[in-house]
């Protein structure tokens, strides 16, 4: 019996590759637009897509950002300034895409753009400092899939949301954590309404890897400015001991648990975007395949027990 069992299960999985092995057909005449392409996923998913010769459309924050991204590649690739959070800028940067594709229509979308700071734990936090965070990572993201959704329907294309393990695991304050799970929910009642239309949505959730938005000072320096403006009366509650615990834990796992390897997890958007047969969800990174993807399958008190084991104690501890 195990036998069988295990000559299916070999079976399945060689189906499976053979399937996501095939690519689309013509995929230097179809275009994609990434946000979020000054640094960090989006830049380096446009650098790749463009040496495989797709027609890149890179939505970028800054102008020095767009233009250092057009000077490392080809003539092909053009970038636009996009910021997330305006409806303005989001329909202006529409209206170019539909100058760009013509009747082509948009076969990749790739929402990459996102912002972690301020993290913190929750009571150091302000209402502000969620809707920050949210804004860019879920509002933002809705606001151009609903812009750009009907070039993708015209091309019968793919859209690509940037989630995060931390859209499964939520164990660190502030709106980072909340927006991922946003993400998810929201790509997946995408995916559902949009199956019938040939439009195919995946998810890309990244482990912990060193970009841009991780950079290690910047994390520090926006827990030492949240622990700055908590009330007093809280932070006597957790005492400066636990502070200096906190940022010291950050710290060390900032700079250990960080990978640089940014291809783990563009390669799974390129697939996202060219495979005949995309995944509904990637896990990007040694990290998320193996512990934290696997984690989120365990117990609550199981995970939980997991994910604290190595919290600080706050002054007033039961």
């Amino acid at each position: 019996m195990w036998l069988y069992l295990a000559v299916l299960l070999a079976l399945f999985f060689l189906i499976r590759w053979y399937r996501e092995k095939q690519t689309v057909e013509n995929l230097r005449e179809k275009y994609v637009f990434i946000t979020g392409c000054d640094s960090g996923f989006g830049n380096q998913l446009a650098r790749q897509l463009d040496l495989q010769g797709m027609r890149v459309l890179a939505g970028c924050l800054t102008q020095k950002g767009a233009e250092e991204l057009e000077r490392v590649t080809s003539d092909q690739l053009r970038t636009t300034i996009l910021d997330v959070t305006s409806t303005e800028s989001v329909a202006a940067a529409t209206e170019w895409v539909k100058r760009c594709v013509g009747n082509k229509g948009l076969w990749g979308l790739v929402n990459n753009a996102g912002v972690v700071h301020p993290t913190a734990p929750n009571e150091w936090l302000t209402k502000n400092d969620f809707v920050k965070v949210l804004d860019v990572n879920l509002v933002g993201l809705i606001d151009v899939t609903l812009h750009m959704l009907p070039l993708v329907k015209k091309a019968r294309g793919r859209v690509v949301n940037v989630a995060s393990i931390l859209g499964r695991l939520s164990f660190y304050g502030g709106g980072y954590c909340l927006s991922k799970y946003g993400v998810e929910a929201f790509s997946d009642c995408l995916r559902r309404e949009l199956r019938l239309f040939g439009v195919k949505i995946a998810i890309v959730e990244p482990g912990y890897f060193r970009t841009g938005m991780t950079n290690l000072q910047n994390h520090l320096d926006s827990v030492e400015r949240q622990w700055t403006n908590v009330p007093q009366e809280t932070k006597d509650s957790y005492g400066q001991t636990y502070f200096d615990n906190y940022y010291k834990l950050i710290k060390e796992s900032l700079t250990t648990l960080c990978s640089t390897d940014l291809y783990l997890v563009t390669d799974c958007m390129e697939h996202a975007l060219t495979s005949k047969s995309p995944r509904t969800r990637y896990a990007g990174g040694w990290d998320a395949q193996f512990f934290y993807i696997p984690l989120s399958y365990l117990p609550t008190e199981l995970a939980d027990l997991v994910l604290t084991w190595q919290w600080p104690k706050p002054a007033q501890a039961v």
